[in-house]
């Protein structure tokens, strides 16, 4: 039965056709699955930047191998110079092993400047279509040897460099390469990989290819204007705008590490706009769970004459954190201040745990007081954190220093700005000369608008740093003293980078090495409480025997908060004022220290009037009811003395005395629009009414007076009279408000009365001719006459 045979023959191979289809659909749309790939990177320490990559790794769940953990560091400054050769040795014989496996893809990859932004079945996708058994990395910029660019090939759209910080290419083409490596530690690994890529016979043989527009590598050098952050729901991307794609490895490569870490506050899950923070309770400490506090070791620096210090001693005494479990160094670099500091230590000395102080006597710069204070903390084994704090930060939050503990950060500092500016203590991120610049997220950090942990270059003014990293990564006695950088710009500069140290066990001087001591430390500022301000100190007047009273304008808060009456505000939500006898009332303003203050200045002063009635110091040198007193003005304090009138004794008066205005609310440069407002609107309602009241007036006439010539002549007098008093008194308290002059807005009322009454005059005189006059040459000659007059 032939033809019967044929038919299960052709049944059998059409079955087998369309399982062939199946796994051809199959391989197509799941053509990977994640474990085969694997992701192979060097790291000799575990820094910030390397457990910064690893967290992207395993967010997404790819199966990392690291090579070289624990071993020295041999490759080179790579930062700054030619090396990596210790990377491809390390990559060469951990592929020895993997070499046959024929469909494993290998990812090999830079850990301490790389952050995964997608996922393993991503990158698989990306490699499949790429078409090459081996892809590296691209860039816009040649390195090491600008000589090999005619080499490279031409591309008519992308990066045409290769970057030796990403490959990824199946484990036997990978091999093939790696295994050509018989160099030195720290040759360079870029080098290396550039000569075999412009090999033809290699490049072909090998199917190398370059991922030329940022399809999985994305190196951010000569590329920072080419990238946007993209939110998602979940997690956040970087966009490359002038290729649209979604880069999958972000690379901070040469001097972008610090856009990096920008990045890094945001990819993969680190913050977005749905969630907020989301890596911000990891590796948390629970300071309830210890069996004792950690010690900390308080650093005060006192290096300009700064107002409200006392207030400053108060907030740090009532800290909420035991005391015998606070070791404090003061450093004063100011006379002015060594009455408070005296008065602080008489007060508080058996209340730390140690007290120790150092004076202007020592004429210690900036730079040798931090180095001093931070050293007192690595030389003791038991010093578990070192607080830095400059005299111009005022804490509210007294549970401060427990947040950043339990933050556990190696250096970590809480936002605080300024009052009512923008002004915090923390860059973005930083110039090309290493200054302040600033960052697309700096506002809205500052103003709470995105609440997390974030990774900043710079802080300064208040930090906490972790004893065990001044033992180690910051065990050099000098970090704020360097070239002409402030001592914080100095300090966040050594932690910020790379540290290069001698072989000392090499024989031979010419054949040091170069050891990088990879301590790329990150900086975290956290706003995810409220913890105070920073005082301003630049117009701070110590010539005064209480300096801080004038602070009313340059501290409005702080001035506030120690002069003013806790009581002050319940006169208004309360009704909180008492009222002896008619229209005389008392009320809380002053707060018992404003008070001493004021009668101590006033006593330092000592240059009293007598109380005779001869007084020069006012106009006319008479005083008619002589008091034996100081004028503010003689201190210096009158506009400060005014300013406290129209801020808490304006508000009361207004309060008890409705539609009375203190009179120095009436000083144009003080007064409220809302005053201002109330006044016109008042006049402009009267002039309504008046027009009103002349109409009715009008009318009244009519029906009385028969004589058409009488009822006119009353009407327009009435209408001229009532307008232009309404318009006077308008003009008059518009300009009383524009100008501060008593003398400019009195004359300005008398043009305006004289104006304003020539022009009734001369049109009342002029209707009264026209009326009675009946010849037409006769009335305009009076017109005239009469205007000539007038």
């Amino acid at each position: 039965m032939p033809g019967r045979r044929n038919t299960k023959s052709d049944e059998c191979l059409s079955g087998m056709i369309r399982i062939i289809h199946l796994l051809i659909w199959f391989n197509v749309y799941f053509p990977f699955f994640p474990e085969k790939l694997l992701v192979l990177t060097v790291a000799t320490q575990e820094t910030d930047g390397y457990l910064r990559f690893m967290q992207s790794a395993n967010y997404f769940n790819y199966t990392v191998k690291v090579l070289g953990m624990g071993e020295e560091w041999r490759g080179g400054d790579v930062g700054r110079s030619i090396g990596g050769g210790q990377k491809v040795r390390l990559l060469k014989e951990a592929m020895e092993a993997l070499t046959d496996q024929e469909d494993l893809v290998v990812l090999s990859v830079d850990s301490y400047d790389l952050i995964f932004a997608g996922g393993p079945e991503e990158i698989l996708r990306k490699f499949q279509e790429a078409n090459h058994k081996v892809l590296f990395a691209a860039e816009g910029l040649i390195w090491p040897d600008k000589r090999l660019q005619e080499k490279y090939p031409s591309v008519r759209s992308g990066k045409r460099f290769l970057n030796s910080g990403g490959v990824i290419g199946y484990a036997p083409y990978v091999n093939k390469i790696v295994e050509q490596w018989n160099l030195h530690e720290n040759d360079d690994d870029q080098l290396f990989y550039t000569k075999i890529y412009l090999d033809t016979f290699q490049r072909e043989t090998l199917n190398i290819g370059l991922d030329h527009k940022s399809q999985i590598f994305q190196n951010l050098n000569g590329a920072i204007d080419e990238v946007l952050l993209k939110f998602g729901t979940k997690s956040a991307r970087v966009r490359n705008t002038i290729y649209d794609t979604l880069p999958v490895v972000i690379h901070g490569n040469a001097n972008t590490k610090m856009y990096l870490n920008y990045l890094g506050n945001y990819i993969p899950n680190t913050w977005n706009y749905e969630r907020g923070c989301g890596v911000c309770d990891h590796n948390m400490v629970d300071l309830s769970q210890l069996k004792e506090y950690p010690t900390v070791m308080v650093g005060v620096f006192i290096e300009q004459p700064t107002p409200f210090l006392s207030e400053f001693f108060q907030r740090l005494v009532t800290l909420d954190y035991p005391k015998d479990k606070l070791n404090v160094f003061v450093h004063n670099n100011e006379v002015y201040h060594e009455r408070h500091i005296q008065k602080f230590w008489e007060e508080s000395k058996d209340v730390f745990n140690s007290f120790k102080v150092v004076g202007p006597e020592e004429n210690l710069s900036q730079g040798q007081a931090r180095n001093m204070g931070m050293g007192l903390c690595r030389k003791d084994p038991g010093c578990d954190f070192y607080l830095s704090m400059d005299s111009d930060v005022m804490l509210t939050n007294r549970q401060t220093l427990k947040i950043l503990i339990e933050q556990n950060r190696k250096i970590i500092g809480p936002l605080v700005t300024r009052h009512g500016k923008l002004w915090s203590n923390f860059w973005g991120a930083l110039s090309l000369d290493g200054y302040y610049a600033r960052s697309e997220d700096y506002i809205d950090i500052v103003q709470s608008k995105r609440v997390g942990v974030w990774n900043i270059p710079y802080m300064a003014h208040i930090y906490l740093i972790k004893g065990e990293v001044l033992r180690n990564q910051l065990k050099e006695r000098n970090h704020f003293v360097l070239e002409k950088l402030d001592p914080d710009m100095a300090l966040c500069r050594h932690a910020r980078e790379l540290t290069n140290h001698r072989e000392k066990d090499s024989p031979n001087p010419e054949t040091f090495h170069m050891l990088r001591v990879p301590k790329g430390m990150f900086m975290y500022i956290t706003n995810r409480r409220e913890f105070g301000r920073i005082i301003s100190t630049a117009n701070f007047n110590t010539s005064h025997y209480n300096s801080d009273l004038w602070q009313i304008f340059e501290n409005p808060v702080d001035w506030k908060e120690k002069y003013i009456h806790p009581n002050y505000t319940r006169i208004f939500t309360e009704n909180y004022l008492e009222e002896p006898c008619p229209d005389v009332f008392w009320f809380p303003v002053f707060t018992e220290r404003a008070c001493d203050e004021l009668v101590e200045e006033m006593e330092h002063y000592g240059s009293w009037s007598g109380g005779n009635h001869e007084d020069k110091r006012i106009t006319g040198g008479y005083e008619t009811v002589p008091t034996d007193d100081i004028h503010m003005k003689q201190i210096g304090y009158d506009k400060e003395w005014l300013h406290f009138i129209r801020e808490f004794i304006s508000p009361v008066t207004l309060k008890v005395f409705s539609g009375y205005y203190t009179k120095v609310c009436n000083d144009p440069t003080t007064v409220t629009s809302t005053i201002i407002l109330h006044q016109l609107l008042y006049y402009i309602n009267y002039y309504i009414t008046s027009i009103i009241l002349h109409q009715l007036l009008y009318y009244i006439i009519y029906y009385i007076t028969s004589s058409i010539i009488l009822q006119h002549l009353l009407y327009y007098y009435i209408y001229y009279i009532t307008t232009s008093i309404i318009l006077l008194h308008l003009l008059y308290y518009i300009i009383y408000y524009i100008t501060s002059s008593i003398i400019l807005h009195q004359l300005f009322y008398y043009i305006i009365y004289y104006i304003t009454s020539t022009i009734i005059l001369h049109h009342l005189l002029y209707y009264i001719i026209y009326y009675i006059t009946s010849s037409i040459i006769l009335h305009q000659l009076f017109y005239y006459i009469n205007y000539s007059i007038t």
